[in-house]
């Protein structure tokens, strides 16, 4: 009885630290260390095979879940290229190809939720170990700067980097338009933007936009 007590306890201590920090078991090392705690405990409850089907959904969970992120970050390195002369393209480009924000898209409610879909994808890959790994590497005697190696840290690094780029979209719609009357009409659809994305609850869209 104290055995199978002791089994739940781990089992609940096991499945919270696999779903809050799954890139704790990423190296065989670790994994390795977790199916031998996992298998100890399965032997505590052989008879009615409970235990071993919680562990084995505890573990399949987390397979899916270093998988999915593993998935997230290859594509995140396929979008990532390096910086060219963006000046260069659009002057090469011909004029007919080059398509302003307001042609693809003229309603700011439609613009607003789209930007809410993108914040919700990048937010929903950020996991509290990505906020532990930048706290593990602060120096509390160099100004509170990161140092050492913050690799782990490429989900906040995306949400930042998308609020950049969501930055610099505007102003390279708003200052490509040559004609004053056309370029007020893009800062004000922006500003219709902004609001509609303020009244769904997107701050983060509507930051960058400002």
């Amino acid at each position: 009885a104290k055995l199978k007590s002791f089994a739940a306890k781990i089992i609940q201590l096991l499945k919270e630290w696999t779903e809050t920090f799954p890139y704790d078991f990423q190296d065989e090392k670790s994994m390795k260390e977790l199916k031998e705690i996992a298998h100890r405990i399965t032997q505590c409850d052989e008879e009615n095979g409970t235990v071993k089907k919680i562990i084995s959904q505890m573990t399949q969970n987390l397979l899916m879940a270093l998988s999915a992120r593993s998935q997230y970050q290859e594509i995140r390195e396929k979008f990532r290229q390096p910086v060219t002369d963006k000046g260069t393209i659009l002057k090469t480009k011909p004029q007919s190809t080059q398509k302003d924000i307001l042609s693809v898209c003229c309603d700011p409610l439609i613009l607003a939720q789209q930007l809410t879909y993108i914040e919700l994808e990048r937010v929903s890959n950020i996991y509290p170990e990505d906020l532990m790994q930048i706290v593990s590497h602060m120096d509390s005697l160099d100004n509170h700067k990161c140092r050492g190696d913050v690799t782990k840290t490429y989900n906040l690094e995306a949400y930042d980097n998308w609020f950049n780029c969501l930055s610099m979209l505007v102003a390279t719609e708003i200052c490509r338009v040559v004609k004053k009357k056309q370029r007020t009409r893009v800062v004000e659809f922006f500003i219709d933007v902004a609001r509609e994305c303020f009244n769904i609850g997107n701050f983060n869209s509507m930051m960058a936009i400002i």
